[in-house]
Parts: structure tokens; C-alpha cells; sequence
């Protein structure tokens, strides 16, 4: 979702950081940094997750939303170095550590709203697993992930088809297979850093972005688009992570407590999110009544789908053995879940 930027902003808050307290297991303060503004649904996780943690603990969890530290990669730096405690980050960025994390970025392979998702991401093997031990070999100690809401792409002009985004200079994270999504739906994908992107809508240097309408909105992404398309391609989702060098050096009691924190703001944002697609929409049909937004009917998706195959090559060719024994755990896991 969102970028990078120069490593100097990601050294400079790692002092401001380092200076405010001690980083040890038992500081008093663990900072806690995500990708999203602290309204959004990163920050609300956030804000449940501090709120159960000093209702239960003498602990005080400082919050850094996006832009505080720097970016995506800035904040995943600091976590992993250890100036942070906690990170959320999209599996988008963190597919550069872990390939096999880009598993979420195969088209179709989530259902983009449903009743499930919850079930899933709760009872996930592959997620509860199997992603652990590749997160732990980054130094992170993967405490959840949860969905953000359906995908969009937020256009210039109409998508009804492969065709139409045909030339069309397609925004996407520094993500390969969202790259290579992109290419088999028939854009050219363009990778940004998020601080560019309303302005390279403005000027016509990209033509289109992706992300969950509650991001749009919020952004505002609409001023600068005419178009909203559910393709119902992914459900945005993120990670929760902890530094593994401080989680590891606390006690079974602290340790539950950070787990017990993570799953009571796991349930709070999938409550929260009922109803918020809609809530988004309305908000941009008051701002920009002539907005065009349009939900495709299966007729329109099935070309879409039919190019996730090879995307799904794709992942399955960047990741080997490794990455198809998850993509094959996950489809089990929402089988299970679906039923």
C-alpha cells in the first residue's frame, strides 16, 4: 500500500526512538508501528491492542502511525533491528523478506468479502503454522494477520475487462507477483512510493491504483480518479509482528499477554469492518456525487480470473516447494472454511 523512503528518515527515528527508553523485555513503554493513519483499520487494530495491553499490564505502548518513522520499509527496519517492538505491515512489503508471503497476492485466491474470512485468518494451519517459522527466520515473531477489505482498482477511465487497462500505467506496491498480476490483467504496472501516487494521478504519470475503499476514501484518492471497480480480485491483508529477540526474552505471562491483546484486537477489527466498504462509498458519492463506481458481473471477472492461473505459476516459479506447500495449505485451509 504504501512505500519507501531514504534510509536517512529510518536512522534518524531510530535514534528519537532509542532516546525515549530502554529497549529491553522489561521496558515500561514498547512502541508499536504501522502502515495506515490511526482512523484507519491499522489504527484502530492498534489503538484495541494498546487498550488491552495497559488494561491488563504496567506496560504503556506508544503508537507511531504512517509517516512518523518514515514508511513501510523504514518501520520494518526499526522492527527488526529492534528499536520497535511491534510492526503491522502488508505482506505486500513484507514479500521481500519472505517470498512466500506473496502467496496473498494471487488473484482470486481470497474471497474479496465474505462471512468467512474470519474463520479463515482464525484457524489458518498454513497461516498459524507454517508462516511463523519463516517470519521468525526475518528476526519477527508473526503474532496475527487479518483482512482490510476488498480490493478496488481506482481508475482514470472504465474497467470492464482486460482490455481496458490495456497502456494504462497501473500503480502497484514493490511487490513481484503484484507486478506480475498486473501484467496478466493487461496493465503496465508501475511500482510508486506511496507519496507520489495522488500526484502521479494528477498529472496523468499513472493512470490507476489498488487498495481497500476505506483507503481510497481516506486518502481521497477519488479526487483525482473517475472510476471505482470491484473486480472482487483480493482482500487486502496485513500482519501484526513483534521483534523475535524482545518477545522471545519475555516471560509466559508477558507473552500471553501480548497474544491474548493481538487476538481481542483480531475479533475488534472484524467487527469494525462490517458495513465499512459502504460506509466508504458513501462518503465519496457526498464528496463527488458524478464518482463512477462499479461492481463487475461475473461475465466481466471471468477473464480476470482466468489470467490468475498464471499468476499463480508465477508465485509457485519465484518460491518453489516451499511456496507451493503453502499456496496448497491455504486453498485447504478456505475450503474448510467456506463450507
Amino acid at each position: 500500500m504504501r512505500s519507501i523512503k531514504a534510509h536517512l528518515i529510518a536512522g534518524l527515528a531510530g535514534a528519537a526512538i532509542l532516546t525515549a527508553g530502554s529497549l529491553s523485555a522489561q521496558a515500561e513503554t514498547w512502541k508499536y508501528a504501522f502502515e495506515e493513519a490511526m482512523t484507519d483499520v491499522q489504527g484502530v487494530f492498534a489503538q484495541k491492542f494498546k487498550e488491552e495491553i495497559e488494561a491488563n499490564s504496567d506496560h504503556e505502548i506508544q503508537l507511531f502511525p504512517f509517516g512518523t518513522l518514515g514508511e513501510s520499509a523504514d518501520i520494518m527496519e526499526q522492527a527488526q533491528a529492534g528499536i520497535l517492538q511491534f510492526v503491522d505491515q502488508s505482506p505486500g512489503f513484507t514479500g521481500a523478506l519472505i517470498p512466500e508471503a506473496q502467496v496473498f497476492f494471487v488473484p482470486y485466491l481470497l474471497p474479496a468479502e465474505s462471512d468467512q474470512l474470519g474463520d479463515f485468518f482464525r484457524n489458518s494451519k498454513a497461516i498459524n503454522e507454517m508462516f511463523p517459522e519463516l517470519y521468525a527466520n526475518q528476526g519477527l515473531e508473526l503474532l496475527t494477520m487479518f483482512p482490510e477489505g476488498e480490493v478496488v482498482m481506482n481508475t482514470k477511465k472504465a474497467v470492464t475487462g482486460p482490455a481496458d487497462l490495456n497502456e494504462v500505467k497501473f500503480r502497484v506496491m514493490t511487490n513481484p507477483l503484484l507486478v506480475e498480476s498486473y501484467k496478466a490483467f493487461g496493465a503496465t504496472p508501475t511500482p510508486l512510493p506511496w507519496g507520489e501516487v495522488y500526484g502521479g494521478l494528477q498529472t496523468n504519470i499513472i493512470q490507476g491504483q489498488e487498495n481497500p475503499m476505506f483507503w481510497v476514501e481516506s486518502t481521497k484518492m477519488y479526487e483525482v480518479t473517475d472510476y471505482i471497480t470491484f473486480a472482487g480480485h483480493n482482500n487486502f491483508t496485513t500482519a501484526v509482528m513483534a521483534n523475535k529477540e524482545f518477545y522471545d526474552g519475555l516471560g509466559e505471562a508477558e507473552q500471553k499477554l501480548i497474544q491474548d491483546a493481538s487476538n481481542a484486537a483480531f475479533e475488534h477489527i472484524l467487527e469494525y469492518q462490517n458495513g465499512l466498504t459502504e460506509k466508504s462509498v458513501a462518503k465519496i458519492k457526498e464528496a463527488k456525487p458524478d464518482m463512477n463506481i462499479v461492481e463487475l458481473t461475473e461475465e466481466q471477472r471471468a477473464p480476470f480470473k482466468a489470467a490468475a492461473a498464471e499468476v499463480e505459476a508465477k508465485f509457485i516459479e519465484m518460491t518453489g516447494d516451499s511456496g507451493k506447500k503453502i499456496l496448497d495449505q491455504l486453498k485447504q485451509d478456505l475450503e474448510a472454511a467456506t463450507k
